[in-house]
Parts: C-alpha cells; sequence; structure tokens
C-alpha cells in the first residue's frame, strides 16, 4: 500500500503478481490514456532491464516499482527528477532499516549503496507525446535476496533489517517521493536538491572513472554543477558529464 502522504496527494497504486518489466507496463498505462501519479508494482518481473537495456533478475521478496508522472515539469528539467528520485529512495531506505549516511549514500547516477554494495537502482525514462511530457521513475529495491553473479558487490535490506519489506518499502518510498518531489517543485528547488543529494553521494572527493562511449575518463569527483553534470577533476582539466557509468578507483 502507499504511504498516507501519497494517498493524500492522489497518486494510485496496481499491484500485479508477475509482469515483463514494470517501465512496460507504466508505458502501456500511458498508450491507453493514463493522466499519471501513478505506481505501478509487481511481485516479479520476468523482462526487468536497467540502464543501457541490461537484464536484471527479479525474484520475488524484493520491490520493483515504476511511478508513472505526466506533464510533472518542463523537458529540459526532466533530468533532474533523477536526483529527486534518488533521494527519495535514500530516505526510504534509511527509514525502512534505521541506517542513513554514510553507510547508506548515493553513487551517482542511479544507484542506492550501503557500504558501497548496491542495494537498489532506478531508471528514468521521458517521451514528449502531444507536446506534454511524460516520465517513468522505475525503482528496483533489493529486500530479501541480490544477484551474486555481478561485477560488483551487492546486497539486501534484509541482511540489516530482517523487518524489512516489499510493504514497508513501497509506503516510505512513495512518501518520502511526494516530499521530495514538494520540495524540488519550488522555486529553485534544484539548488536544495543538489545540495542533499552531494551530501549523500558516495565517493564525492575520490578518484573515479567514467565509462563513456567514447572510453573512459579518470578524475576526482568534485560535485554537480548547478544542472546536475557530474564534475570531474582529469589531468586534461575539469569535465562536466551528463551520462555514463560510475566505477571506484583509477583507470580501468
Amino acid at each position: 500500500m502507499l504511504g498516507e502522504a501519497a494517498r493524500a496527494a492522489g497518486y494510485r497504486l496496481i499491484v500485479r503478481d508477475e509482469v515483463g518489466s514494470t517501465m512496460e507496463e507504466a508505458r502501456r498505462a500511458l498508450d491507453q490514456g493514463e493522466p499519471g501519479d501513478l505506481w505501478i508494482v509487481a511481485r516479479s518481473q520476468n523482462a526487468g532491464r536497467g540502464r543501457h537495456g541490461r537484464q536484471w533478475g527479479s525474484p520475488p521478496g524484493n520491490l520493483y516499482a515504476s511511478l508513472l508522472l505526466v506533464a510533472p515539469c518542463e523537458p529540459a528539467l526532466a533530468p533532474q527528477l533523477g536526483f529527486v528520485a534518488g533521494l527519495a529512495l535514500h530516505d526510504a531506505a534509511a527509514s525502512v532499516v534505521g541506517i542513513s549516511s554514510p553507510s547508506l549514500a548515493l553513487k551517482w547516477p542511479n544507484d542506492l549503496l550501503f557500504e558501497k554494495a548496491k542495494t537498489a537502482g532506478l531508471l528514468l525514462e521521458g517521451e514528449s507525446r502531444a507536446g506534454r511530457l511524460s516520465v517513468i521513475i522505475g525503482f528496483g529495491v533489493n529486500i530479501a535476496s541480490c544477484p551474486d553473479d555481478t561485477p560488483y558487490p551487492a546486497t539486501f535490506l534484509k541482511q540489516q533489517q530482517p523487518r524489512a519489506s516489499v510493504e514497508t518499502m513501497l509506503a516510505a518510498l512513495s512518501t518520502a517521493w511526494v516530499a521530495r518531489f514538494a520540495a524540488w517543485s519550488q522555486p529553485g528547488g534544484f539548488g536544495p536538491t543538489r545540495a542533499a543529494w552531494l551530501e549523500r553521494a558516495a565517493f564525492l572527493g575520490d578518484t573515479i572513472t567514467i565509462r563513456l562511449s567514447e572510453g573512459p575518463v579518470s578524475g576526482r569527483f568534485t560535485g554537480l554543477d548547478p544542472g546536475g553534470r557530474l564534475e570531474l577533476e582529469t589531468e586534461a582539466g575539469r569535465r562536466l558529464i551528463d551520462a555514463g557509468d560510475l566505477y571506484f578507483g583509477g583507470p580501468r
């Protein structure tokens, strides 16, 4: 069930036993004229995916959810919703598990880490139809299990808090989203959102490697610019990066 604040704000919920992916279910709902502010949750997925179309295992016991928003903002501002969603994810996990920063941290651009192990991720997709922007935010949270064949450490919430559940995480996440989205929607709201995200950022000030389409680039992660791009101090000077895969440490 959604949190009380989410229900009061008009958000609705659809729960499915099994779907290909909640992202595709949200897109199908949009095709059918869905007006938005809709959470779609599945107990399992058989075609879950992450960034760049990567397949994502989705066994029962974890949270698989997508939030469909219709006309939430101007198209140019849509990428900022990834930071809003990340903060909501961090808030919710901290509430459910009782652990916060620095043990719980946000890895640019879209992961939640506990002690540097991936615990959750999100995926942001947008499209314009008839001049109106729609955004789908997909959340995947490891609650009862995590993949064991990943190239990076992973963990799940029940290892830290045995009482963690899909239900408690969904209620906390939907509640946190309402608060974070409302704060961001205020004039100048991305400034405080950006500051709050940086307070929870993993590897800030450390040497990192970003894998880009043209190849990897390494440098010191110094912050986010006012538009949300990652700031990287490299040997060749400062670079601003819109998107990429972040790895901790030097070149690889």
